[in-house]
């Protein structure tokens, strides 16, 4: 069953979704990927973000540079957890993402991380320590990764 839906605004923001992909297959978690603009598909974010926890989907990714409406349209449309991952696609390398996905109002919360790789790699670690509160095959796994950084 898929637990971890990830969505990013364009194509061309395929290659920061690898950092995430590579963490999530590693620790076992299933995952999709889909291609869902907020601003020109916002029906479709709408839609995925209604069906996401009846498909089994425990946490959302939603990567955005620029304007970075999509995490919090997810995250208006579903109580599922939404972590948001600035991307470094502008002028100013993510500040306006990372600004944009911060400043939600409350009631509507997305968890933040960093900008880009770094961001993209703690988006997968956050929702596996989210997903592993109910999978002990996944907390097992995370867990042990987290032993092995504090022992080497």
């Amino acid at each position: 069953m898929i637990k971890v839906g990830i969505l990013i605004g364009s194509k061309t923001d395929l290659p920061y979704t690898e950092p995430t992909l590579q963490i999530l297959t590693e620790m076992g978690i299933e995952h999709e990927l889909n291609v869902l603009s907020a601003h020109r598909k916002p029906q479709a974010v709408a839609e995925y973000s209604q069906q996401a926890k009846s498909k089994g989907i425990e946490v959302i990714i939603a990567m955005a540079g620029g304007a970075a409406a999509l995490p919090g349209t997810v995250a208006a449309w579903t109580e599922i957890p939404v972590i948001g991952v600035p991307l470094p696609t502008s002028e100013v390398k993510g500040i306006d993402a990372l600004y944009a996905i911060v400043q939600m109002p409350p009631g509507i919360p997305v968890g933040c991380v960093g900008i880009g790789e770094w961001g993209a790699r703690n988006a997968a670690y956050l929702a596996a320590s989210i997903v592993g509160l109910q999978d002990k095959g996944v907390r097992d796994l995370y867990e042990s990764y987290r032993k092995n950084l504090r022992e080497n």
